[in-house]
């Protein structure tokens, strides 16, 4: 294992940002992990600093092929998750939202672009990813449709193992995230979403790790990867059903992601914040399993609280 200085921001008033990455094994560049961008992405964080051991462990024993490297990267951005903040302090910028960055730049496109420059040569690219939305969510790698490159993806999206593979077409704002621009260098991207984000979560962040090891397997960059591969379920992003407050208040779930459940069934109350009586009860509008659920002890009118993958 050698761990590596990727690049070095000096701050003010601080001392200066080093992000470091940890490489496994010599030869063409195979494999890079990225963890967390943003500074709430504890979990993320914690499923790449485990891999680290993982692989230094599977280095150790000679199960990298000769003529393969992986590279790890746990952590982008130190400075925001040092003072718990999601997004860059200084100005409210998302270091995902500037690829494929700008080297001359504001800050976080200056990040964006010298991570790129890293990240650009290799064949495949894992991003442990949070969603725009905050909640829980059913374990699943997404692979966003760019090009001839994603088709080519969504048949080795497989190899992880995870429940589902979800599938979407681009949105604009999908252009300026690294798995996109990923893409447009030819890696094969992939992004890994765990069933939590701001908090810890053991369980999952030891199907996520063992889900790379798998796939790493499969694709020969490792002599042997973790077993027990299973047929995901295949959905596009405008299969998820949403079910969304119509009313603001205390949020009450009853359900988590991974729970059948049937057309009708009470998913969540909304409380009124003064008087306590229930709002609004939210209820499923088709059967099939909790995909994303709304965690946050508030919710607002309008807000998509869960989202369905609906029994086929």
């Amino acid at each position: 294992m050698k761990r590596l200085t990727l690049f070095r921001l000096e701050t003010p008033y601080r001392e200066p940002m080093v992000v470091y990455g940890f490489q496994f094994g010599e030869g063409e560049r195979s494999c890079a992990v990225v963890g967390s961008l943003r500074g709430n992405e504890v979990q993320q964080d914690f499923i790449c600093a485990n891999l680290v051991q993982r692989l230094e462990a599977v280095e150790q024993k000679g199960l990298i092929r000769d003529g393969h490297s992986i590279l790890v990267i746990p952590c982008v951005n130190p400075f925001s998750m040092n003072i718990q903040k999601r997004f860059w302090p200084m100005d409210n910028t998302d270091i995902n939202r500037m690829f494929p960055g700008n080297p001359t730049g504001e800050t976080t496109q200056r990040i964006a672009a010298a991570l790129l420059n890293v990240l650009k040569r290799y064949r495949f690219g894992i991003q442990l990813c949070s969603f725009y939305m905050p909640g829980d969510f059913e374990p699943h790698v997404r692979v966003t449709r760019e090009s001839k490159i994603s088709r080519e993806s969504l048949a080795m999206a497989d190899a992880f193992g995870l429940p589902y593979v979800v599938e979407n077409e681009p949105d604009a704002f999908d252009t300026t995230m690294l798995n996109y621009n990923w893409q447009v260098w030819d890696t094969h991207a992939f992004s890994l979403y765990s069933r939590v984000t701001d908090t810890i979560d053991p369980q999952s962040a030891e199907l996520l790790q063992r889900s790379i090891l798998r796939f790493l397997g499969t694709q020969g960059i490792l002599t042997q990867g973790a077993p027990g591969i299973t047929k995901p379920e295949h959905l596009e992003e405008t299969q998820l059903v949403n079910v969304r407050s119509t009313k603001g208040g205390f949020f009450q779930r009853m359900v988590s992601p991974g729970d059948l459940v049937h057309k009708g069934q009470h998913l969540a109350n909304v409380v009124d914040t003064l008087d306590a009586h229930v709002r609004e009860t939210l209820v499923a509008p088709v059967e099939g399993h909790v995909f994303f659920s709304r965690v946050a002890p508030l919710v607002q009118q309008d807000i998509i609280c869960f989202r369905i993958a609906p029994q086929r």
